[in-house]
């Protein structure tokens, strides 16, 4: 099997979004994968249980013939057949197993035998994932703009709008508050990490971020990243309280009923609203105290009537409140908590797109410096 060919661990393949197969276990699979990847294991999970007992008590050969046993005959060419339907969709695909060794090499034998030759990954998962958290470290060095501001000012809709705009809420599937939580299950961590750094694949450049702490739901921001984030100039936007209400209407309600109407139908989708909108009501519990919570709890559950009968306006009784009585506070806090911070603009969300916008075509003109000092 020495023959076989095998490919550097080049980011170029993440971003030419290049087809790739991992042969690892499904355990294995979603503790983490590379972007893009297609999980069809030589092993499953129970097979590779059994072949690591094997490994610790009677060495690699015992565990290679023991594997050789289990992955044979039918289960054989049951997953050669799923390699091959998917190079038939993608004849360009790459394998690869955790650091590119025996079962991406048998993988890649058991193809040819087939009559298909495709290259593995040399070093894996994990040599490519090495590249793509140095690629982040690299990233964090170059010039970066935070925008903040208060809780429905669409600072999000804002970076979505620029061309070098990193939503790391979206590659969190997390809006990053109490009431953030997306219907679709969160990454991991590492897929968050490896979701971070294909991003930035595409940009090579002046970046502009989200103000975010380091906890983007169950996510943790890269530690240079973030670094990088406390360090740097940063844009507030400012808009009144009735258009930030309709901002988080838009995200709390009616983008959220979508996906759930989408995801799950009219009637499970509509309990499931209901659930995570009062479950995030509540956890705010030691913060908003018994009192008020209880206030806010019975205007949702009436909202949640109204909404039933047509009248979606109906969530504003509670969204006001929360936006005054909770996040505005907790956001002003933050402020004084830190007076050092600079803002180059302060503005509406068009006169900050503009002030950004103007900021990243400054950072990326020939011949500008762009060190730390230069740009913070």
């Amino acid at each position: 099997m020495s023959d076989l060919p095998q490919v550097e661990p080049d980011l170029a393949l993440l971003r030419e979004r290049r087809m790739l197969i991992d042969v690892r276990a499904p355990v294995e699979f979603a503790q983490g994968a590379l972007p893009g990847a297609v999980n069809l294991p030589l092993m499953d999970d129970e097979e590779r249980r059994r072949v690591g007992i094997e490994y610790a008590q009677g060495g690699q050969q015992a565990a290679i013939e023991l594997g050789q046993r289990l992955v044979s005959d039918g289960v054989k060419t049951a997953r050669v057949g799923d390699w091959m339907r998917v190079l038939e969709r993608h004849p360009d695909a790459i394998i690869y197993c955790f650091r590119g060794g025996l079962r991406s090499q048998i993988a890649q034998q058991w193809i040819a035998e087939a009559g298909v030759t495709r290259p593995r990954i040399r070093g894996g998962w994990k040599a490519m994932r090495q590249a793509l958290c140095s690629h982040i470290d690299v990233a964090a060095e170059q010039p970066l703009l935070v925008v903040g501001g208060l809780t429905g000012c669409a600072k999000t809709s804002l970076i979505l709008a620029l061309d070098n705009g990193l939503d790391l809420e979206g590659c969190a599937r997390h809006k990053g508050s109490a009431f953030g939580r997306h219907p679709l299950p969160a990454p991991c961590q590492i897929d968050f990490e490896h979701a971070v750094g294909l991003r930035l694949l595409d940009l090579p450049g002046p970046l502009v971020v989200e103000d975010e702490s380091r906890h983007i739901g169950a996510a943790n921001v890269p530690l240079t990243l973030w670094r990088a984030m406390e360090q740097a100039p940063r844009l507030r936007v400012e808009m009144p309280l009735d258009w930030r209400l309709a901002q988080i209407h838009k995200d709390y309600i009616d983008d959220l009923w979508e996906v759930y109407r989408k995801q799950c139908g009219e009637w499970l989708g509509w309990a499931l609203m209901q659930k995570q909108l009062a479950g995030s009501l509540a956890r705010l519990r030691k913060r908003l105290g018994r009192a008020r919570l209880d206030r806010l709890q019975r205007l949702q559950a009436l909202a949640f009537r109204e909404h039933a009968r047509g009248n979606r306006q109906a969530h504003e009784a509670w969204l006001a409140p929360l936006l005054t009585e909770y996040y505005d506070p907790m956001y002003r806090h933050q402020l004084e908590k830190h007076p050092e911070q600079r803002f180059l603009h302060v503005g509406d969300w068009q006169s900050c797109l503009e002030a950004a916008r103007a900021w990243s075509k400054e950072q990326a003109a020939p011949g500008r410096i762009a060190s730390a000092e230069s740009v913070r």
